[in-house]
């Protein structure tokens, strides 16, 4: 498994080729759609193998607004929690990335609210949301870095990405932003 990480205080951050889904920090994000309801791609991934009950309790959450995010049990993850973000469905416009942001923040924000001290993300809108990766890696290594430097408290924060390209896209952008 390929692996690059950098430290921001007294938090590292990982870029990592992986399985999402396969994951043993606290919580792993789930890129989710409005009604939290399984899916295609990391979403798909994420509820066959948490199992059915993870559904059963994601439908008791009246859904996610684009930004926000929420948390559940992670059942048969090794993860203990699955945290639910929704990103945006990319436009091109400005707000894309504002959103993007969000989902990073609000994801993390929710983590520490939860008393976890590690995630582990996808590369959230990249998929179906058609978010193209060489944008939306800046802007969520921005996010992350900016968060972890406002709020201490995580010890790891991980990005896996399922294919060679996104990996390579996100170490990129990470040297580029966290070499400093």
């Amino acid at each position: 498994m390929a692996v690059s990480a950098w430290r921001i205080k007294d938090t590292t951050v990982e870029v990592v080729r992986g399985d999402l889904t396969l994951q043993d920090t606290d919580a792993i994000v789930n890129a989710a759609n409005n009604k939290l309801a399984p899916g295609g791609g990391v979403s798909g991934a994420i509820h066959r193998a948490a199992g059915p009950s993870l559904w059963e309790e994601c439908r008791t959450l009246n859904g996610c607004a684009t930004g926000e995010a929420k948390i559940t049990g992670g059942y048969n993850l090794k993860a203990k929690h699955v945290i639910h973000t929704v990103g945006p469905v990319y436009s091109g416009s400005k707000q894309d990335a504002v959103l993007l942001r969000q989902c990073y923040q609000n994801s993390l924000a929710v983590a520490l609210s939860n008393g976890l001290e590690s995630v582990a993300f996808p590369s959230i809108s990249t998929g179906i949301f058609g978010y193209p990766v060489q944008e939306a890696a800046p802007v969520a290594l921005q996010a992350v870095r900016d968060f972890i430097q406002d709020n201490p408290g995580l010890k790891l924060v991980r990005f896996v990405l399922f294919s060679e390209a996104d990996y390579d896209v996100y170490r990129d952008a990470a040297a580029g932003l966290f070499a400093g």
